[in-house]
This record gives C-alpha cells, sequence and structure tokens, in this order.
C-alpha cells in the first residue's frame, strides 16, 4: 500500500497540468504545514521565529517546469530578492536554488550565467548558498556545473543522494575540492539500475557517506528525520572528537519540529529548510510520497 501511495504522489509531483492548476488553487491542501507561504515576507517571519527559537534556515524559492529563458531569469530574480530580503532582516539564512528553475534543461551557459549572478549578490551580502540535487537525469550537469562555480566562489555547497550508487565515488570526488555537502537520502523515483531499492542498503550507504566526509574534515550537512541515523551520528562525532562546528543536522520546515527543538537546545546547529513560493505542489507531492504519516495528517485536516 505504502508503494502504491509513494508512486501515485511522485506521478503528481511530475505532472505539469495538475501542477499548473494547484498554482491557481492556493496554498491549501494541508501544504501550508510544509510551505511557509506563497512570498518572501511571509517566508522571512518563518525565518525569524525559528531564529528566535534557536534553528537556522535555509530559504528555497520553489520552482519547476522553467521552459524558457524569459522563465529562468525570473527564478534567478526570485533569489536575488530572497538574498536582500535575508541580508535586510538580518537572519540566519542560506539560500537553496535548483539549477532546473534557472535554466539547466535550456543550456548549461545559461544556468552558469544565473548562478554567477545569485553567487555575486550572496558574496556580497555574505549568504551561503546551496546547490540542491534533483533527480539523476540531471546530477552529472549539477556535479559538473558546481565544480566550474567552486573555482570562482567559496561560499557555494552542494546535495548528495545517498541512493545513487555512484554517490560514494561523487564524495570521494568532490572531497578533492573540500566541498561543503549536504547528504540526503534521496527523494525521488528512480531505477535500480541506479539507485539503491531497499531503504535498509539506502541507510547504510547514507551512514557510510556521512562518516567518510566528517573524518575527510569537510563541512558536512546532516539531513535527516531518522532518529537512528542521528543518534548514531551524535555517537560518531563524539567517539572520533569532531567539533560541532564542522556539521549541522537539518531538517524540513514543518517536520519533526520536537526534534529541531532539542537537538538545539543540546548545543547542535539545526537548520530547517524553507521552501515558499507559488510553484509549491510539486514539493508537497514529494513530501506526501515520502513519508506516509504525512498523509494521514493532511486527511485529518481535510475531515475537519
Amino acid at each position: 500500500m505504502e508503494a502504491i501511495m509513494r508512486n501515485f504522489f511522485q506521478f503528481l509531483a511530475r505532472n505539469k497540468r495538475v501542477n499548473k492548476w494547484a498554482a491557481k488553487y492556493g496554498l491549501h491542501l494541508g501544504a501550508q504545514k510544509f510551505v511557509a507561504g506563497l512570498s518572501i515576507e511571509q517566508a522571512i517571519t518563518q525565518v525569524r521565529l525559528l531564529y528566535e527559537d534557536g534553528r537556522a534556515a535555509t530559504l528555497d524559492h520553489l520552482g519547476e517546469f522553467v521552459r524558457s529563458e524569459a522563465e529562468a531569469r525570473q527564478s534567478a530574480y526570485m533569489c536575488l530578492k530572497a538574498l536582500e530580503a535575508i541580508a535586510e532582516a538580518n537572519v540566519p539564512s542560506h539560500l537553496s536554488v535548483k539549477l532546473t528553475s534557472l535554466g539547466l534543461d535550456i543550456s548549461d551557459d545559461l544556468c552558469f550565467e544565473q548562478m554567477c549572478h545569485i553567487l555575486n549578490k550572496a558574496s556580497e551580502h555574505r549568504i551561503f548558498v546551496r546547490i540542491d540535487m534533483e533527480d539523476y537525469a540531471h546530477c552529472q550537469q549539477a556535479i559538473d556545473l558546481f565544480k566550474r562555480l567552486r573555482k570562482m566562489y567559496d561560499g557555494v555547497g552542494l546535495v548528495l543522494q545517498a541512493y545513487l550508487y555512484r554517490t560514494e565515488q561523487d564524495l570521494r570526488d568532490l572531497g578533492q575540492i573540500s566541498a561543503n555537502l549536504r547528504l540526503v537520502k534521496g527523494a525521488y523515483k528512480e531505477s535500480p539500475e541506479v539507485a539503491f531499492p531497499k531503504k535498509a542498503d539506502v541507510d547504510k550507504n547514507y551512514l557510510k557517506i556521512i562518516k567518510q566526509h566528517l573524518l575527510n574534515g569537510h563541512y558536512t550537512a546532516v539531513a535527516s528525520h531518522d532518529e537512528q541515523i542521528i543518534h548514531q551520528v551524535k555517537e560518531f562525532v563524539r567517539e572520533k572528537e569532531i567539533k560541532r562546528d564542522q556539521f549541522e543536522f537539518q531538517m524540513l520546515f514543518g517536520i519533526r519540529e520536537d526534534m529541531q527543538k532539542k537537538l538545539a537546545s543540546e548545543g547542535y546547529t539545526v537548520r530547517v529548510y524553507v521552501p515558499y513560493g507559488k510553484d509549491w505542489f510539486g514539493y508537497y507531492m514529494r513530501r506526501l510520497a515520502e513519508r506516509p504519516a504525512n498523509v494521514w495528517f493532511v486527511m485529518k485536516n481535510w475531515m475537519k
């Protein structure tokens, strides 16, 4: 049953027509639990609340299905607005970007140009920018573009997904340029030809790459809501005497706030991924696909 539900929500996340309908409908259907709002102003309000509670943030202006150069430039403009808003609000927030929203499917050079605009502005305000990882089809493109940018900018990082077979080698490769990496399990539906189909294998590989990156002395963002994973990371850094300024825990807006607050109270850096924007539907469907408990939450809201 869980697999059927997961496939259903993954299908909806990729459906352009349904995404377009949802954008007109507005931020309903329970999405407000996982999405901070439609505007940068609403998102900054949530970032302030997190800051007051001892947590940092990463803002992400949601955008999918960019089909033209004009749309890519508009998406980059929204990222620049987010950077200005972070600086003006003076809150501890990074910025997360998706390369497809900046024109990666149109032209590598167009996407690179938009990223340079964003990173120039980010450097001006000393704001770190994280390049999100999307599906397997864009993995190599994202890594190649990141390497180009890393030669020019220090304040940029990347995401790697533990469920891909290739990730361990990618980790070693990127370690040569001291990459700041956000390590996740992976949320896209991929073929067993490129990704571990079993959760136990994904978990095993996830812990493996976390430990490897930490031992190599590189900054590691551990993005997980899995209590067992988090516990094992805490034990590992204690055993290896790894300083807390070399890593942080990251979680999604609206998920496991109890654990977020507990970790922050224990003195760990906790960063919350705060998505916002009109193109919220694809992101929301992927959150429902990841955890059946999220679906039950939504159903309860609908029945109220």
